[in-house]
């Protein structure tokens, strides 16, 4: 049977990572100790000092056992293992020389992983462990003779600088190469959410262009359709039930119509630079009563803030009514029950919710709506929620679909608000 994949998180990389500078190390320590015990004679307690290097070879191998697992490795894992390698350094230098050890510095080492890779506070967790052990060990250890040299005070005074300029630079790789790590994941971030927002955008343009031309292509029907609604309805004038029928068609194709117009004029670039600001209450009563002539047959109850908020102001683009309007056909598609539309607003912000009694959203499609063109509907194309996310975004506002714990969808949009001084 194949194993398993390494885990893909950040951290399980960098774990696999440390257990290639712990092999690599522990190897080169237990060739130091032998090159020491066969030609500088050093007196050491072979079973304490060989036992750690075993246990450390266990570990390591553990480690390997461990990636093999599907769960991620979290960042307080990687914190342990870090800290089980502090341990196991601190055993080795107990038992040679302690702080006159020349390898006392390998600290460090474990210390800058953790800066470059983990949590400011994890970093400072393991650097205040590693400063104790370092300390105790200045007091506390198995002498190697060849590591000390003649010296007439009880404490060496080149362990004192040594212990001073091990503190120095803790604290400096703590700080600075923690920053340096973060700006650099920092950069990764801020470079895939440009490369995400240009691939929106050169999807929004090709979508804007072919809405152009199917706009001029639709004109031409739309007047046909217009004419024969007329002359249907000069045929059958004693019909009322088949008056009433084309009446509601030919109040569909007027607004198909208005809406192109609409569409065409608002093409102009300087409509679009310098958008008309409407009162908040007025622009959404607007947007509802225009989605009441698109959907008659929707049943919907609305909230207003009670008391009436204080007056606030909204840039009035036609993309925006355009938005809100398509995520109020969603929920009516996705609800054959009372859509309930809940509305407030600060001076800053504006809320709406809209809650459907649909059967929910798929887990594995609801954090790609609205990236990407997929949508729930048998029939959809996923273009309208597509565009939506993309207006609102560009305004400085955010939209999140929830499955409510009653069921349904719960959608939640929130869109900065304009003041009039600002114009």
């Amino acid at each position: 049977m194949r194993d398993a994949p390494l885990p893909l998180s950040t951290p399980g990389r960098n774990l696999m990572r440390l257990s290639l500078v712990r092999g690599i190390t522990w190897t080169g320590f237990l060739a130091g100790i032998l090159l020491g015990l066969e030609v500088f004679g050093f007196q050491l307690h072979l079973l304490a000092v060989f036992s750690t290097i075993v246990a450390m070879a266990m570990i390591n191998l553990l480690t390997w056992w461990r990636l093999q697992w599907p769960h991620p490795v979290a960042d307080w894992e990687y914190l342990l293992h870090l800290l089980l390698d502090v341990l196991g350094l601190s055993v080795l230098f107990y038992f040679t020389g302690g702080a006159t050890n020349p390898f006392i510095s390998y600290f460090l080492v474990p210390l800058t992983i953790s800066a470059a890779t983990l949590p400011w506070h994890f970093s400072w967790i393991l650097a205040s462990i590693i400063l104790i052990n370092y300390t105790l060990l200045m007091f506390f250890n198995f002498p190697v003779p060849q590591f000390i040299e003649t010296h007439h005070s009880s404490l060496n005074l080149h362990i004192v600088g040594m212990w001073a300029n091990f503190i120095l630079s803790t604290g400096l790789i703590t700080v600075f190469v923690y920053k340096m790590a973060q700006s650099l994941r920092q950069r990764d971030a801020d470079l895939s959410d440009t490369r995400e927002k240009s691939l929106r955008d050169e999807q929004i343009m090709a979508v804007a262009t072919q809405a152009a031309g199917t706009a001029h292509e639709l004109g031409t029907p739309l007047s046909t359709m217009a004419v024969m609604l007329k002359e249907l309805s000069h045929e059958y004038p004693d019909q009322p039930q088949l008056q009433a029928d084309l009446a509601l068609l030919r109040q569909q194709v007027d607004t198909c119509k208005i809406t192109l117009q609409s569409l065409v004029s608002n093409a102009d670039k300087s409509r679009l630079l310098n958008p008309e600001r409407k009162a908040v209450d007025l622009f959404l009563k607007g947007v509802l009563e225009h989605w009441e002539v698109l959907r008659p047959d929707v049943r919907y109850q609305i909230h207003w803030p009670t008391p009436p908020c204080s007056e606030a102001w909204i840039l009035a683009d036609i993309t925006l009514q355009q938005a809100l309007i398509n995520l109020l056909n969603n929920a009516a598609d996705a609800s054959s029950e009372v859509v309930t539309i809940q509305l407030n607003w600060t001076q800053e912000e504006l809320h709406l919710d809209l809650l459907d009694q649909g059967p929910g959203i798929p887990l594995d499609l609801a954090e790609k709506l609205g990236q990407t063109f997929i949508s729930t509907k048998s029939k959809g194309l996923g273009l309208g929620l597509f565009l939506t996310h993309a207006t609102i975004n560009r305004l400085g506002g955010t939209v999140r679909l929830y499955n409510h714990q009653q069921g349904g969808t719960l959608t939640e949009v929130r869109i900065p608000l304009s003041h009039p001084e600002a114009e």
